[in-house]
């Protein structure tokens, strides 16, 4: 009885694995295009705000004088 319990434990774990294997084998799909979008308007946001932010430490740098 311990034996078929343990057999039937051991079949369910390889299956497990199995699935898992074949999830990591999976050919991977390129995100969405929405997505691809929000990192385009991300960089740019980015970029607006670093040049926003070094134009403050000019005037700053400015007015230290």
């Amino acid at each position: 009885m311990v034996d078929q319990r343990l057999e039937r434990a051991v079949q369910r774990i390889e299956s497990a694995l199995t699935r898992i294997a074949a999830v990591a084998d999976a050919e991977r799909t390129p995100p969405p295009a929405a997505l691809a979008d929000l990192v385009e308007k991300h960089e740019r946001l980015s970029e607006a705000a670093a040049g926003a932010l070094k134009e403050i430490d000019d005037l700053i740098e400015r007015l230290d004088r």
